[in-house]
C-alpha cells in the first residue's frame, strides 16, 4: 500500500471541495459562464505574470496545490485547465448535464487519484500509471455526484464514460492532454448522445 504524500492529498482534497463550490454557485446562480470565463481570463493573465515575478498569495498557492513540473512553464496549468473543462460543459450542454460533468470532474478524477495511490495494485490496461482500483472507486463517486442532477442510468453513462477517457493516456504531440479538460466533456457529451438518440 503506497502512501499518498501531503502535496497530491492537498491537490486532490482542493480539486474535490473547488468543484462541488462551484457546483453550488452555478445552481443557485450565484454565478454563471461568463463569470467562469472572467476566471480563466485573469488566471491566464496571473500565470504569464508569474513566470516573470514572484505574485503574493498567487506563489504560497502555486507552491502548495501546483506540480513542481508546471510551475517554471506554465504556472497554474491544473486549476487554468479545470476551468476550462467546466466552461466547456457550461458551454455545450443543458445545465443539468453540465452540472453532473462538473461533479464528475470534481469527485470521479480527485478520488480516482487518490485510491488508486493508496490501495492500487492492479494495473489498469489502458494506462502506465494508473491502477483499477483507482478507476473503479472514481466511477462510483463520479456517479454518485452526477446522481444529484441526472437519473441514475445517465449518471452511470457519464461517470463510466468519463473514468474510461481518464484511464486512457491521450497525447498531443509530446504532451499528454489534461483529464480536466476532457472528463467533464466526454461526462456531458455521453449524456447527451443518448438522448438524441
Amino acid at each position: 500500500m503506497a502512501k499518498i504524500n501531503k502535496f497530491e492529498w492537498n491537490r486532490q482534497l482542493f480539486h474535490i471541495f473547488l468543484g462541488i463550490g462551484i457546483v453550488a454557485l452555478l445552481v443557485y446562480d450565484f454565478i454563471d459562464k461568463k463569470i467562469i470565463l472572467a476566471v480563466i481570463i485573469i488566471g491566464l493573465i496571473l500565470s504569464y505574470l508569474s513566470k516573470k515575478i514572484e505574485i503574493p498569495i498567487i506563489n504560497q498557492m502555486l507552491q502548495i496545490f501546483e506540480r513542481k513540473e508546471y510551475i517554471k512553464n506554465f504556472p497554474g496549468k491544473g486549476i487554468i485547465f479545470y476551468f476550462i473543462g467546466i466552461y466547456i460543459a457550461l458551454l455545450l450542454f443543458p445545465k443539468d448535464i453540465a452540472m453532473a460533468s462538473i461533479m464528475v470532474l470534481a469527485l470521479g478524477d480527485a478520488v480516482s487519484h487518490l485510491y488508486g495511490l493508496h490501495y492500487g495494485k492492479i494495473r489498469h490496461p489502458l494506462s502506465k500509471t494508473k491502477f483499477v482500483e483507482g478507476t473503479v472507486a472514481g466511477l462510483i463517486f463520479g456517479f454518485i455526484g452526477a446522481f444529484v442532477f441526472l437519473p441514475w442510468h445517465e449518471a452511470f453513462l457519464a461517470s463510466l464514460a468519463a473514468m474510461i477517457i481518464e484511464a486512457i493516456e491521450i497525447k498531443t504531440g509530446t504532451e499528454q492532454v489534461d483529464d480536466n479538460l476532457i472528463m467533464p466533456f466526454v461526462a456531458g457529451a455521453a449524456v447527451w448522445a443518448v438522448r438524441l438518440v
